[in-house]
């Protein structure tokens, strides 16, 4: 089994959920008392969000490569970044780190596009929904259309998560809000949604809609064990080729 580094903390609350669900599959794959093989770098998300809100991304992009490095010394044989707005950073770190990055972007694309979906809608920060880093890459990489809710729904959605989410508090008034902007990107076309924040899934889950949603947490955390749990090829040692 492989060792999976994960870039967490971003914030606690969704990273426990890596976490949980990272190991219930390890255990559901391979049965007794089998978990998987974790190192963390968790970070004072404060820390963070500071410099998120200043707009001084190349810090956050050099303190989630410093964390991926130190991860790598640590012996990780990959990367995830458990948070999407933080995949704004992912090239930092990629190219500072000599082990694989789980990108976050392509692990949903790959899933939207198995559902058939080609104009998908976007859920997530103001930075996920409005910056190029994340939509610019589902369109430009895997060729879907991407749609985000109107200006002011946005800055709902964004505020929820900063304000609510991110403190572990999950109000019923703002799922039914939520649940009624996911009716309208599906009413604009939308033929499933991305929660794109790594915080939704603990407030909106599928059996709440009948759009189909896109849980970015746990097809990060599922890419995570399928990567871990991958066999290596082996050399034979022999000299002779297999047959």
């Amino acid at each position: 089994m492989k060792t999976i580094g994960l870039i967490g903390g971003l914030t606690w609350e969704s990273t426990i959920e890596y976490y949980r669900i990272i190991n219930e599959e390890v255990a559901r794959r391979l049965g007794g008392v089998h978990s998987a093989r974790i190192l963390m770098h968790s970070f004072d998300f404060q820390d963070i969000d500071t410099l998120m809100l200043a707009g001084r991304w190349e810090e956050v992009g050099a303190k989630a490569a410093e964390a991926g490095l130190g991860l790598e010394s640590l012996g990780a044989d990959f990367l995830l970044i458990c948070s999407n707005t933080i995949h704004k950073v992912a090239e930092v770190v990629s190219e500072t780190v000599s082990v694989p990055l789980i990108h976050l972007a392509d692990v949903t694309a790959e899933a939207v596009k198995e559902k058939g979906v080609c104009k998908v809608g976007l859920l997530g920060t103001i930075f996920t929904m409005e910056h190029d880093f994340y939509k610019g890459r589902l369109a430009q990489k895997h060729g879907l259309e991407v749609l985000i809710p109107e200006k002011e729904d946005r800055a709902f959605v964004s505020r929820v998560i900063d304000e609510e989410l991110t403190l572990g508090e999950l109000k019923e008034a703002s799922r039914a809000r939520f649940l009624g902007i996911i009716d309208d990107l599906a009413r604009r076309g939308a033929g499933g949604v991305i929660l794109g924040c790594t915080e939704i899934p603990l407030l909106v889950k599928q059996p709440d809609t009948a759009v189909t949603l896109f849980d970015t947490t746990r097809l990060h955390s599922l890419a995570a064990v399928e990567e871990a749990l991958k066999e290596d090829c082996q050399v034979p040692d022999d000299g002779e080729e297999n047959p």
